[in-house]
């Protein structure tokens, strides 16, 4: 992502390049309804589901709700619908996802012995103590030998935070840091998070790693265009990003196999999840605007390739599970096709 990021900043302003990525901007909203439509078929088992994936809608994109806030929220109406009305909220799975995979086929399944119970808390708050620790070194040396601490400052509580509450896969965060990164702080552009899902789509990693990117870019920009800031912001992103992952796993995962086969947690995380839907919708219609109505949402300003071409490319992933690497190849082909023949 280093890589990729300095070449976009240095070729990025290039015709061939720029046509590259008008062809990749469609494709990457196809990506994003296609993890949209298999997470909520996952995620949204009965109507109290589906509602609550509208509301967390609603919150974040007429009221621009935090994502974290929504979340919190989602969490407290659900223990509150758990303690009062508990069979609304079980997850109804339908006996065909329930069979659709077989589980003993798994190294970890749901007959998995929980072996991390007895670790005491001692141990825990000791863990807790050196990660703590382990990230606030990064943090002291910028403050004694960089410039603008501030900046920097909200960059690694940015993207702390960002980790601490991720909830599922990347597609749960991505919106928040899509939203935040570019309307709040103002640190890239909205066509620029679009290019950043284009180029972390094109390396074999999963999609978190475009927070890699939106470091580097917030540097960049902040700094007036050096690559050495940006590249210090990408490490600064990457360690804050992945160093929670660790922590969620020495310290989370006893308490995670505590309260293994515990329902009302389950249902509880099952509402997070459908909360989640919604702000990936959000995601989706935040990120596709500007791609379909360029202009300006109008009839008169929309882009009939970038939408001839989202609708392509859906139905090849869709219907023929084309792999998302051929897509990336076709919309670069289809990108640079398009500047040519029509320039």
């Amino acid at each position: 992502m280093l890589l990729l990021s300095i070449l976009y900043v240095s070729y990025g302003n290039q015709p061939w390049m720029f046509a590259m990525f008008n062809g990749f901007k469609p494709a990457v909203i196809s990506i994003i309804i296609v993890a949209l439509l298999g997470i909520g078929k996952k995620a949204l088992h009965t109507r109290l589901h589906i509602l609550m994936c509208a509301l967390a809608f609603i919150c974040i994109f007429f009221f621009n709700i935090s994502m974290f806030l929504i979340i919190i929220g989602t969490i407290l109406l659900a223990v509150l619908i758990q303690r009062l009305w508990p069979a609304l909220s079980a997850n109804r799975i339908s006996e065909n996802n329930l069979t659709s995979s077989n589980e003993e086929t798994f190294y970890f399944n749901k007959n998995s012995v929980a072996r991390g119970t007895n670790t005491p808390n001692s141990k825990s708050l000791r863990q807790t103590a050196i990660f703590a620790l382990i990230w606030l070194i990064p943090l002291l040396l910028l403050y004694f030998l960089s410039v603008d601490f501030q900046f920097w400052k909200d960059l690694s509580l940015f993207f702390t935070q960002t980790a601490l509450f991720t909830i599922g896969g990347s597609y749960t965060v991505l919106p928040y840091v899509a939203q935040f990164s570019v309307s709040k702080l103002n640190w890239l552009s909205k066509m620029q998070m679009i290019d950043g899902f284009a180029l972390a789509e094109t390396t074999p990693g999963p999609l978190i790693i475009v927070v890699c990117y939106v470091g580097f870019m917030a540097a960049f920009n902040h700094f007036s265009g050096s690559i050495l800031m940006g590249t210090i912001g990408l490490l600064i992103t990457t360690f804050n990003t992945f160093l929670p992952s660790f922590l969620f796993i020495f310290v989370g995962g006893p308490i995670i196999e505590k309260t293994h086969g515990n329902k009302t947690i389950g249902n509880v995380l099952g509402f997070v999840t459908a909360a989640v839907v919604g702000v990936i919708l959000n995601l989706t219609l935040f990120l596709g605007k500007d791609i379909i109505f360029p202009g300006g949402v109008s009839f008169k300003y929309i882009d009939f390739y970038s939408l001839a071409w989202i609708i392509i490319t859906l139905v090849l992933m869709k219907k023929f599970k084309v792999n998302v690497l051929y897509i990336i190849g076709l919309s670069l082909f289809f990108g640079l096709a398009h500047f040519y023949i029509f320039r």
